[in-house]
């Protein structure tokens, strides 16, 4: 039990670090907008060139976690993570920082699947729903928490919170190679339909395909409120980075509290896809109240409950998703990645266009984007296959 405890750990602190990397960003924009004489659309293709790499690599990343092992990717992961963040606390050109983007998505493609797949290989079906409710936290905290972190080192220097993520990096790396073990597969055996697709098609059957673009849909929702907090909240109230930072950390620390305290229970109470119908419900519902909200107090409230619902949507899925996986866990995990990473490159990108019109466009659009997931959501049914939770069916 001690060792499984140090591995879910340390697995948890790679995804954390990883992911906080790509929050750290957010905060410091404002200012390498101004350095740099960048638009709010250079911005989103910054932010997208992250989600592109991550896109192309997760397919590769995913059968390469199943082929090579977990651990190796997980270390080559945060190595080239490390590099990436420093990198772009080094650079001044723009091409430089495009190249760091880029190389730090291709390392959450190696990381996602890698972690995902060896908390899948450690836990059994009773424990793995609270593990995947952990990673889902360090993730979305990682994710969430980064511009806080970033708004409070970058008051020391604009390039500091690369740093400091770049040396982290690094340590996580030493860390996992002196303290993980390559786990032994999980050998489920799943019930078989002669239907059931195979290989690549297995995308397009329902059970695989509505749950992929839900999670398209809510990692651009996320994207889109996100990546463009910072400059919302700083032409519109005049946020200083340390108030951004102040905001996205209580966000985070509210997220977090929720999957930890609250997942496991809704989980058992509702079932995997009626927890993801309301998440996105409350998320859908707080993005757009974020361009009527005034004062610093109902910004904060707003904030720190829209994460709660991606913050519950994210392990719901993983954990539907690997329930029904099999033994094919690191091609499923890359699969989450990729769609994942879709969402990240046009939520940015769609979100920059509309923040140089209105700077209340990204949220109106990201609000209408997760209401159409709603609907999808309706015509989702668990499959007659595979670990379902059959009392819970929509």
């Amino acid at each position: 039990m001690k060792i499984y405890n140090v591995t879910l750990w340390l697995l948890l602190m790679n995804l954390f670090i990883a992911f906080l990397g790509i929050g750290l960003i957010i905060p410091v924009m404002p200012t390498l907008m101004n350095e740099l004489g960048i638009t709010g659309k250079t911005v989103g293709n910054l932010t997208a060139a992250f989600a592109i790499a991550q896109l192309v690599s997760s397919p590769f990343a995913g059968k390469a976690v199943d082929k090579f092992g977990r651990k190796i990717m997980i270390v080559v992961g945060l190595f080239i993570f490390g590099f990436s963040e420093i990198l772009f606390g080094i650079g001044n050109d723009i091409e430089v920082l495009f190249i760091s983007r880029i190389l730090g998505g291709i390392s959450a493609a190696f990381i996602m699947p890698a972690v995902t797949a060896f908390i899948v290989d450690i836990t059994t079906k009773e424990t793995r729903p609270k593990a995947l409710g952990f990673m889902s936290a360090a993730i979305s905290t990682g994710f969430i928490i980064g511009p806080g972190i970033g708004g409070f080192l970058a008051e020391f220097g604009t390039r500091v919170p690369f740093f400091f993520a770049g040396g982290l990096g690094g340590v996580a790396a030493i860390l996992s190679i002196i303290l993980l073990t390559e786990p032994k597969r999980v050998e489920e055996k799943v019930e078989q339909d002669p239907k059931r697709p195979v290989g690549i098609k297995r995308i397009f059957a329902p059970m695989y395909f509505i749950p992929l673009i839900l999670i398209f849909i809510t990692s651009f929702g996320l994207a889109a409120f996100d990546s463009f907090f910072g400059l919302f909240v700083d032409h519109k109230f005049q946020f200083s980075p340390g108030d951004i930072a102040v905001v996205i950390t209580g966000g985070a620390i509210v997220g977090a509290v929720a999957q930890v305290v609250l997942f496991d229970r809704l989980t058992r109470m509702l079932g995997e896809i009626k927890l993801i119908q309301y998440s996105i419900l409350v998320s859908a519902v707080l993005v757009f109240m974020m361009t009527v909200v005034q004062s610093y107090l109902t910004i904060l409230l707003v904030t720190f409950v829209v994460f709660v619902g991606f913050d519950l949507f994210r392990p719901a899925v993983t954990s539907y998703l690997s329930n029904i996986a099999g033994n094919e866990q690191g091609f499923v995990g890359g699969m989450n990645s990729m769609f994942t990473s879709l969402g990240n490159i046009f939520g940015p990108i769609v979100g920059g266009i509309l923040f140089d019109i209105d700077i209340d466009y990204p949220y109106y659009f990201a609000a209408i984007v997760l209401a159409l997931g709603i609907v999808l959501s309706l015509y989702w049914k668990q499959p007659a296959y595979g670990k379902a939770r059959e009392t819970n069916q929509v």
